[in-house]
């Protein structure tokens, strides 16, 4: 019985080590996630289409373009950094960073 318990307990845990090792993490909220997507720092309609990118998880994607333009995006964040400092994502990077959501309905960007 006691060999039973350990067999089914180390392969929980070698489960659970493959899953994190499956994920991979967010650019910007920093959590370890299933899937990211690629962001280009400055947006190609904004002549970044061979720029840098960062890999963000698609809640993050989403709402990078929901609060931000692209013309915003290249003129005063064309770097992470800068958009992790961005004024309006930091509501809803506080929010994101406490939650396990993997996707959220994508949203209309400003009008």
């Amino acid at each position: 019985m006691l060999r039973r318990r350990q067999v089914a307990q180390a392969a929980a845990e070698a489960t659970a080590r493959a899953q994190r090792a499956s994920q991979t993490c967010c650019g910007l909220c920093e959590r370890p996630v299933q899937h990211t997507s690629r962001h280009h720092l400055v947006p190609r309609e904004e002549g970044g289409r061979y720029g840098d990118t960062v890999d963000l998880c698609q809640p993050c994607h989403s709402s990078v373009h929901r609060f931000l333009s692209n013309r915003e995006l290249a003129r005063q964040y064309s770097t992470l950094e800068a958009l992790r400092r961005a004024e309006e994502l930091q509501g809803y990077l506080s929010w994101i960073k406490k939650n396990r959501v993997e996707k959220i309905r994508n949203r209309h960007g400003k009008e």
